[in-house]
C-alpha cells in the first residue's frame, strides 16, 4: 500500500510538471516576482535585505499552495477520476494526500532556488541555520497546502476555485507583514492577518516571537483545515 502511495506521489509530481497552472503558480510567477520585486524592495527599503529570502519564499509557497493546488484537486474530485477511485476502492483521501505531497516537493524546490540564488542576484546572506530555516518553511508549506486542499475539496463549482483562492491568497500576503511592516496596519487588520499562516510563518522565520507563539496558531489552522477536508471527502463517497 505504501509503495503504491509513493508511486502515486511521484506520478502526481510528474503530472504537475505538465500542468501549465502548476508551472505558472509554483515556479514562473513566484520566480519572476522574486527577481523583479526583490530589486524594488532593496532599492526602496534597503533594510529588507536581511528578510528578502523569507519574504519571497513565503509569497511563493503561499501562491503555489493556495492558488496552484486547488484546481488539481478540482480535476480529481469533480471529474471521472473520482469514479475511478470508487471503482478501484481507493480511499478518497488518497487524492488530497498525493497532491499535497507532490506539491510540497515543488514548493521546496522553489524555496531552494530562491534561497540559493538570492545571494548571487541580490548579494544577501544565506540563512544562518539552513536546516532550521527549511524546517520552518516545510511547516508553513504544509499548513498552506491544507488550506489549498480545503479549497480544492470544498468548492463545488470548479470555475469558482480560482476566485476563492485569490480571496485567500491576497489577504494572506497583504496582511502578513512581508510587503510592509504589519505594525502599519490598523489593529483590526492585524488581527485578521492572524487567520492566515503567512503572518505566523513570517514572524517565526524572522525571529519575532517565541516558538510556541507562532507554531501553535499554525497547528490550529492546519487542524481546522484537515477537519474540513475530512468532512468534505466523506460527502463525496
Amino acid at each position: 500500500m505504501m509503495r503504491r502511495f509513493f508511486y502515486g506521489i511521484i506520478l502526481q509530481w510528474k503530472m504537475d510538471l505538465r500542468s501549465k497552472n502548476m508551472l505558472i503558480t509554483c515556479y514562473l510567477v513566484p520566480l519572476l516576482f522574486f527577481v523583479l520585486v526583490g530589486e524594488i524592495f532593496l532599492s526602496v527599503m534597503p533594510w529588507t535585505k536581511e528578510t528578502l529570502i523569507p519574504t519571497m519564499t513565503i509569497m511563493g509557497v503561499c501562491m503555489g499552495a493556495v492558488i496552484g493546488m486547488p484546481p488539481s484537486l478540482g480535476e480529481i474530485y469533480r471529474t471521472d477520476i473520482r469514479k475511478m477511485y470508487k471503482a478501484g476502492q481507493i480511499p478518497m483521501s488518497y487524492g488530497v494526500l498525493s497532491s499535497a505531497a507532490a506539491s510540497l516537493i515543488h514548493l521546496m524546490i522553489l524555496s531552494g532556488i530562491i534561497c540559493l540564488s538570492a545571494p548571487v542576484i541580490f548579494d544577501v546572506s544565506l540563512p544562518e541555520h539552513p536546516a532550521e530555516y527549511f524546517g520552518k518553511v516545510i511547516v508553513f508549506a504544509a499548513v498552506s497546502l491544507s488550506i489549498g486542499a480545503a479549497i480544492g475539496c470544498g468548492i463545488l463549482d470548479q470555475a469558482k476555485i480560482p476566485m476563492v483562492s485569490q480571496m485567500v491568497f491576497l489577504p494572506s500576503i497583504m496582511l502578513s507583514g512581508i510587503m510592509f511592516p504589519a505594525g502599519y496596519l490598523p489593529k483590526t487588520l492585524r488581527m485578521a492577518g492572524g487567520l492566515f499562516p503567512a503572518s505566523w510563518a513570517y514572524r517565526w522565520i524572522t525571529g519575532e516571537g517565541s516558538f510556541m507563539e507562532n507554531f501553535l496558531p499554525m497547528c490550529l489552522i492546519f487542524a481546522v483545515m484537515c477537519v474540513l477536508c475530512a468532512w468534505r471527502l466523506r460527502s463525496l463517497k
